[in-house]
């Protein structure tokens, strides 16, 4: 194991998109397992190339500024994904709704009537039921 830790030794390693490139293999591959389409598995194989230079990549700062490229450009996605997330989680404790000016996204308890919510955000004082 000490030889791995040596070759690796000054090596970028995985990330989110290394992830990312392993998740989109893994659905090239069985769509061609289902469908028989060789293309599919060829654009696989490009993405696993692609994922085993990054990780093996010495140029760690370029790396890092794709990595940081692409956590910037899935955010909204990664971040609906984490709301809807706790939505579910919390279904029973709290109402979730948007703030009419701001479009700002609030929760309240439930089972509390009609509460008076001021925005975080835009500091505008509306009226919702829980």
């Amino acid at each position: 194991m000490n030889w791995l830790r040596k070759f690796m030794y000054g090596r970028y390693g995985s990330d989110k998109i290394s992830y990312a490139i392993l998740i989109v293999y893994l659905f090239m591959a069985t769509i061609t397992f289902f469908s028989g389409v060789q293309v599919f598995i060829w654009f696989g194989y490009i993405l696993i190339i692609w994922s085993l230079y990054r990780t093996l990549s010495k140029n760690i700062y370029r790396r890092q500024r794709e990595n940081q490229m692409f956590l910037r450009a899935t955010k909204p996605m990664a971040s609906w994904f984490s709301r809807q997330k706790n939505k579910v989680k919390n279904l029973k404790t709290h109402k979730y709704f948007n703030c009419p000016n701001c479009k700002q996204h609030l929760r309240a308890p439930k089972g509390k009537g009609r509460i008076t919510i001021t925005c975080p955000k835009c500091k505008r004082s509306f009226e919702m039921r829980t």
